[in-house]
């Protein structure tokens, strides 16, 4: 096995819908605090019919970034408020909707790195599809993670808020690695879940200390990111037994980190149309899915991030 220190550090952009749920931040604080093994290479948000608009999820990203004690280094770009279908004939002009997330995406895809850029996207895809439509050559640039889907079954919440923006990102052929999300099944992301205690064992009080504090989504004051994830669990609904929540965004962190903690496996040219996936056999996709993830593992590499974090580089 290689050492930690000899694994390339992986060039990370992360696209969100961070006020969505409570998800998206721990896989924030978990790209932020994990300087071990990413380079991050930008924050771009884009609006989902939950947590308010493009401005509210842009600020919940902020503070998460803000507990991390990484403002100095990080804004928030941002993206998409509508649809790939209604934004995408706009994509040449100079300004639209989303314009400073796509072009970021495409300006970083071009670096002239050693690697390849991994667009991690937490929420609908629609920053990543206008990307690739305004700029085709990024294809071969980039790597698509996204956590979403139930595939092969029908629905998912990122996948419904904007089911062509996958499509096309699907047909471009891109390397697509899809965390399946699969509700009430243990074979998804959604078997990584948390309950109050193990948040009050493992984070509570973690992360870098603050001076001055950070007001949540919820209110409250909050000098560390341990204590705020322990705050917007506290805001939830729990289920289960016993009771809990998935933190699904924070797994498809996980398993860039570390592809090992779950199954990695290539499946056929597919699209989503209807209301169900379809064979494709026409076209040529570069398509994968993770399932049957280490909820062990995994929360034990997150809670020490938190822990023992080192800061991520930021390029």
């Amino acid at each position: 096995k290689m050492s930690k220190s000899k694994l390339s550090k992986i060039r990370v952009l992360l696209d969100t819908d961070a006020n969505n749920e409570i998800d998206d931040q721990h896989a924030i604080a978990y790209v932020l605090l994990s300087g071990d093994r990413f380079i991050l290479e930008g924050i771009t948000v884009n609006r989902t019919n939950n947590g308010g608009d493009i401005h509210e999820q842009a600020k919940e990203a902020e503070r998460v970034i803000k507990l991390c004690d990484m403002d100095d280094r990080i804004s928030v770009t941002l993206g998409a408020s509508d649809s790939f279908s209604e934004i995408q004939s706009k994509v040449m002009n100079p300004v639209f909707d989303g314009s400073d997330a796509v072009d970021l995406m495409i300006e970083k895809a071009h670096r002239n790195a050693s690697q390849i850029l991994t667009i991690l996207a937490i929420g609908k895809l629609t920053n990543v599809a206008l990307a690739i439509k305004k700029d085709p050559t990024i294809v071969s640039k980039i790597k698509v993670v996204w956590l979403g889907s139930n595939y092969p079954l029908p629905g998912e919440y990122n996948l419904e808020s904007d089911s062509e923006s996958m499509n096309f990102v699907i047909a471009s052929g891109v390397l697509f690695e899809i965390a399946v999300v699969r509700y009430k099944e243990k074979s998804g992301t959604t078997a990584v879940t948390v309950t109050p205690q193990d948040l009050e064992r493992n984070i509570v009080g973690n992360g870098p200390k603050l001076d001055k504090a950070v007001i949540g989504r919820n209110g409250g004051e909050f000098f560390n990111f341990g204590d705020y994830s322990f705050n917007l669990l506290d805001n939830v609904y729990l289920f289960g037994d016993p009771p809990s929540r998935p933190l699904y965004d924070m797994a498809a962190v996980a398993i860039i980190k570390n592809p090992e903690w779950a199954e990695k496996k290539e499946i056929p040219s597919m699209l989503y149309k209807d209301g169900a996936w379809h064979a494709e056999p026409d076209l040529v996709t570069n398509l994968y899915i993770y399932e049957d993830f280490d909820k062990e593992k995994i929360l034990e590499d997150f809670f020490s991030s938190v822990k023992n974090y080192i800061k991520v580089a930021v390029s």
